[in-house]
């Protein structure tokens, strides 16, 4: 029997292009200057009733293309990245990568009652059948939403940019606390790389947004503290677990927190609290500047992630 065998063909690379929606340019900007390339053009209008149209104004038939949108409110910017999937996709795109850098609807990530949505699965149902092929996203609010996906997920960590930082800032008698003991995981993980104690809050909630009762697990008096999160929202449980945390003798309180949605009189609250500082990422666009407020840019990271992508690289070196 003669067996041929097809000679191997050299690997070709398809050409990358980035694009960004309108939830967060600047982020995209930076995103597209680290890797090393332009935004592409695509021209996003809004009809009278609100209704999105998306079109690229350059080909992108044969081409991967990343969009990069985070799903913050309000809903339209998850309308517009569909769209903007859905015409990719219609224009022979080779490959089809959003980018989200805060992934909405993720504390939605199961049923803990009856007769409610998951909407975290919704969400990965809506952007198949739009037509993904990748997402790349950060600190999801709970690991196993990557399980809701079929297609492939890189899931970064903040920590890659919060953990040196903190460690460059030598702090001494510190310990890292988890706000919830949902948080426990992440705040250890804090804790073995800075050498620092562990303590831990323990709230229960009467509806959400709204912490009932609160007590610290863990020895915090004459303790400069930090809280780890991976999102804050109202800062109502933040503000009052530094405030607790001041009341059992902490020297001081400071928080490292991701996704700064920092909705409603969340702004107002972290200026009356005890917080010494907030440290979070660009994942999130600010809607107002604060002097307690630290923001550390997590562009670079994604960029590096989709170089390493495009590159048949892998991206385990990126992970603190």
């Amino acid at each position: 029997m003669l067996i041929l065998f097809a000679p191997n063909k050299p690997h070709t690379m398809a050409e990358t292009i980035l694009f960004s929606g309108s939830a967060s340019r600047q982020f995209a900007e930076n995103v597209a200057r680290s890797f090393g390339e332009p935004l592409g053009v695509v021209d996003i209008q809004q009809f009278s009733d609100g209704e999105i149209q998306a079109s690229y104004e350059e080909t992108v038939r044969g081409k991967d293309v990343f969009i990069i949108q985070p799903t913050i409110p309000p809903s339209d910017n998850i309308m517009e990245l569909f769209i903007m999937i859905d015409a990719a996709r219609r224009a022979s795109a080779r490959k089809i990568i959003a980018v989200i850098p805060y992934f909405g609807y993720a504390r939605q990530d199961r049923k803990d009652r009856p007769r409610v949505a998951i909407g975290a699965k919704l969400m990965a149902n809506l952007l198949e059948a739009a037509g993904v092929d990748r997402v790349m996203t950060m600190d999801l609010h709970a690991d196993q939403i990557q399980g809701f996906f079929s297609v492939p997920i890189d899931h970064m960590f903040a920590s890659t940019v919060f953990l040196p930082y903190l460690k460059n800032l030598n702090i001494e008698d510190l310990t890292i606390v988890a706000p919830d003991t949902g948080g426990t995981k992440r705040a250890n993980n804090y804790a073995k790389y800075l050498d620092a104690d562990l303590a831990i809050c323990y709230k229960q909630r009467e509806k959400a947004n709204e912490v009932a009762q609160m007590t610290v697990i863990g020895e915090v008096k004459d303790r400069n503290v930090i809280i780890v999160d991976d999102i804050i929202d109202t800062a109502g449980t933040l503000c009052k677990a530094a405030d607790m945390i001041l009341e059992r003798g902490a020297k001081s309180v400071s928080a490292v927190i991701t996704h700064p949605l920092l909705s409603g009189p969340a702004y107002e609250r972290i200026e009356k609290s005890g917080l010494r500082q907030l440290i979070v990422t660009d994942s999130v666009p600010l809607r107002s500047v604060s002097d307690k407020i630290k923001v550390l840019s997590v562009a670079d990271l994604f960029a590096n992630v989709i170089r390493s992508v495009q590159n048949h690289q892998s991206i385990s070196n990126q992970f603190v």
